[in-house]
């Protein structure tokens, strides 16, 4: 093995690891803390609860459980062992099938877009977190920035009431003036919106009126988005071994924040309506006949994971080879869904105060997404004593939250560029990592103007749906069906250690049927329901829906394209040469000569031949 890179080694690898060219983790425990913070992200907090209650509460997580066991934890385990065998990123990988290679570029391109708008969020998060630093919370009460519609309370508009034993349909006015009372069952509320809600749309955002009129810039959004890359660059400096750090905060102490907002939302009245809500007397069990709530079940699970983003495959691949990916893989799974479930738990609490408070069922006071973590649960804050801190802890958990699932995503990006130019990478990983974060930045201007909620919708509606779902489909048919499922299995031992025909059962069903069927059946679901997208009640211009159409195809052409560069760049008649690019590279194998064994005896070192590779990746990608 040419050994020649690892003299002067850069600030990614120290003496003490395996692979001293690439790097390793410094302990177990950067690497565990580094894939919860991934897989647990701000979906745990809003996306998981409001799913819940919406399918039948409790019953929802029967299917929750399956489709975790089956579609979910085969994914996570499939992608850990793949990077963590290889020591590759998630486009150099494909040297184990060269004609998927585009699979690789079309999740490093995905993971590119997401990241533009989660830092957004991110930097939502920092601005509501700046907010509560004052006495009195600037959306606790309908203040200057108010119009005629924002209220605390709901307000009558008219009912009917009874007068000299007839029943009229009177205005709310009549009844106070003639001192007389609705019937209870007729009362008729103004459309009002609580100053929470209003803060959000007037203040926070300054939003438009849709993604036509895209308005300036929002000078503290824009600060507070750059704030947060400042963030994200420091943290990655040093790469793994700076970011592993940092997780051992970022990663735990949200659970910390869940858990004191959890005991004080317990202790408020009404937070018993709230968790009966969420998950108890009102579960509907009959929700489970409905072919929605399973594929919710599954969407939730496949995206809450991180599967086939390619961020499992990059943090795996610094793993030591004898690392025992099959119980990180399990644990890491376990971890996410118990945070989801203990989450909505903390959240719903303090959710059924706020209905009890207000007088209303707490499915009046409860959205999904953006509404519920910056419109319901701040409105329900500031009617708390101390109402600031609590609002600056959960604005912090949310911060904490996003920033490691950012962290991971941007060492995506990073080890991409390590295994197309690792020389490079060795002696410019600063600057590289300075200039895709500045970069991403000036992406996700366009996300802080006064349209700019509308373009992060409209980037999550579509590039974090198909395009995730078709590289999972395509991972899974070319790894387990192409390059060999048993094959696949002698990889894995290899690491792990000779498992017996037992042990290996249930791997094999979900891999060889149950697991692409699944994702088949979620896929077809989702472009047969496929509606335009709306931001509330807003419309999106044709023209919005064709830049979204752009956008994920961007994402999946490189499938196509680099399959037929590979057809084309092979000898041989046409079926020769796709059989050909189905044969794992010259160079497929664990990285170190070492660990390779008498399977992979005949490995043609990476430095010295790139048959299969195509030398314009990395233009490509970036």
């Amino acid at each position: 093995k040419d050994f020649s890179l690892t003299n002067g080694k850069d600030s990614h690898s120290s003496d003490s690891d395996e692979n001293s060219e690439r790097g390793n983790w410094s302990s177990k425990g950067d690497y565990l803390l580094s894939m919860v913070g991934y897989a647990v992200g701000l979906g745990n907090v809003w996306r998981f609860p409001y799913l819940t209650y919406q399918n039948g509460g409790g019953a929802f997580l029967i299917p929750y459980t399956l489709m975790l066991a089956l579609a979910g934890l085969p994914l996570f385990f499939m992608e850990c062992s793949l990077g963590q065998f290889a020591s590759l990123g998630p486009v150099s990988i494909w040297r184990i099938l060269p004609l998927f290679q585009g699979v690789g570029i079309t999740m490093v391109i995905i993971s590119a877009f997401v990241t533009v708008y989660y830092n957004v969020i991110i930097a939502y998060a920092l601005y509501y977190l700046f907010a509560s630093f004052q006495k009195v919370l600037p959306w606790s009460d309908c203040f200057s920035w108010a119009d005629e519609f924002c209220s605390k309370t709901r307000i009558v508009s008219d009912c009917n009431t009874t007068l000299g034993g007839e029943i009229l349909h009177v205005n709310f006015s009549f009844i106070t003036s003639h001192n007389l009372t609705c019937i209870n069952s007729t009362i008729n509320y103004k459309p009002v919106q609580f100053p929470s809600e209003q803060y959000w749309n007037k203040v926070a955002l300054q939003r438009s009126s849709g993604l036509d009129e895209t308005g300036s810039i929002v000078w503290y959004l824009a600060l507070c988005l750059l704030l947060s890359w400042i963030i994200v660059a420091a943290a990655l400096f040093k790469g793994i071994k700076s970011s592993g750090k940092v997780v051992y905060f970022t990663a735990l102490f949200p659970y910390v924040i869940l858990l004191i907002l959890l005991v004080r939302g317990a202790t408020l009245e009404g937070a018993l309506d709230g968790i009966e809500y969420y998950i108890g007397s009102q579960s509907n069990i009959t929700k489970l006949m409905e072919a929605e709530v399973w594929k919710d079940a599954a969407t939730q699970i496949f995206y809450s994971l991180s599967v086939a983003w390619g961020g499992l495959v990059a943090l795996s691949s610094y793993n030591k080879f004898h690392n025992n990916c099959y119980s990180d893989a399990i644990l890491v799974c376990v971890t996410n869904c118990v945070t989801s479930v203990f989450a909505g738990f903390a959240i719903f609490s303090i959710l059924g105060h706020m209905a009890f408070l207000s007088e209303r069922p707490v499915s009046e006071v409860v959205d999904s997404g953006f509404d519920l973590a910056f419109v319901a649960y701040p409105e329900a804050l500031s009617k708390l004593p101390v109402s600031p801190l609590w609002s600056f802890l959960f604005f912090f958990m949310l911060l904490l939250l996003g920033l490691d699932s950012q962290f991971a995503t941007i060492e995506t990006l990073t080890t991409t560029i390590q295994d197309v130019s690792p020389r490079v990478m060795k002696k410019l990983r600063l600057p590289i990592t300075l200039g895709i974060c500045a970069v991403l930045f000036l992406l996700g201007l366009i996300c802080v103007t006064q349209a700019g909620i509308y373009w992060v919708n409209l980037i999550d509606h579509f590039c974090a749906g198909w395009g995730i779902l078709i590289s999972a489909v395509l991972e899974i048919i070319g790894i387990i069906y192409i390059y060999g499922g048993n094959r696949f299995i002698e990889d894995i031992e290899m690491m792990i250690g000779k498992k017996s025909c037992l042990f290996w059962i249930w791997w094999r069903m979900c891999w060889f049927f149950i697991t692409p069927v699944l994702l088949m059946a979620i896929l077809v679901w989702s472009l047969i329901t496929f509606s335009r997208p709306t931001y509330g009640s807003v419309l999106y211009p044709t023209w919005g829906t064709a830049v979204g159409w752009c956008m994920i195809i961007f994402c999946v052409i490189w499938i196509p394209i680099v399959a037929i560069v590979k057809i084309i760049k092979a000898e041989g008649n046409l079926v020769q040469r796709i059989v050909s690019c189905c044969r794992p590279a010259a160079n497929w194998g664990p990285y170190l000569e070492c660990h390779r064994g008498e399977r992979y005896s005949h490995i043609v070192d990476s430095k010295k031949e790139k048959e299969h590779e195509i030398p314009t990746v990395s233009a490509i990608v970036y």
